[in-house]
């Protein structure tokens, strides 16, 4: 737990800086949000408009699962991946969910 201190007219103040506990996605979610994104290419001719109508749904959908920085940062990647020709084979929910695991695994301290 982090303590901030803030000072105010020579006053200090000490608060408890809590990080929110947010339920991570699960890995069979972020599999079928990719494979929702990859659908798009399965009707001929009208995979990239599909993308254009997915891609700010994708985007939102990923941002609100993930929350915060990463969240956001992760849904304009999304955003653009949906959008760009020929980038929809790439899993980038189900990559976040690994980064998002990996790192929690790396918070852990071991006694």
């Amino acid at each position: 737990m982090r303590l901030a201190t803030v000072t105010v007219h020579q006053t200090s103040y000490c608060f408890k800086l809590k990080k929110m506990n947010r339920k991570q996605p699960s890995l069979l979610f972020c599999v079928l949000m990719d494979l929702i994104g990859f659908a798009t290419y399965s009707i001929p001719l009208l995979g990239e408009f599909g993308d254009l109508l997915w891609a700010p749904v994708s985007a939102v959908i990923f941002a609100v699962s993930f929350g915060g920085w990463k969240g956001g940062i992760g849904g304009v990647f999304n955003f653009i991946e949906e959008l760009l020709p020929g980038t929809d084979f790439i899993p980038s929910f189900t990559i976040m969910w690994v980064m998002q695991r990996d790192g929690a695994k790396a918070n852990q301290i071991t006694v």
